[in-house]
């Protein structure tokens, strides 16, 4: 197990610093995503596809 460890650590380190990294970005997206934000980071004034990714409906007068 030792000269697994002295064979690998530092992939491994590397390997979970990685996931930890991604899990953070997971989070924050799905936070944001659960208040409303958009994850452009813009608003959707002028966007072609404001409407695919809110869902917003039109109103019939």
């Amino acid at each position: 197990m030792l000269q697994f460890l002295m064979t690998y650590g530092g992939s491994l380190l590397i390997g979970l610093a990685v996931l930890a990294i991604v899990a953070l970005i997971v989070r924050k997206l799905y936070r944001d995503r659960k208040r409303g934000r958009s994850s452009c980071g813009c608003g959707c004034d002028h966007c072609p596809s404001a409407g695919a990714c809110h869902g917003h409906t039109e109103r019939k007068p």
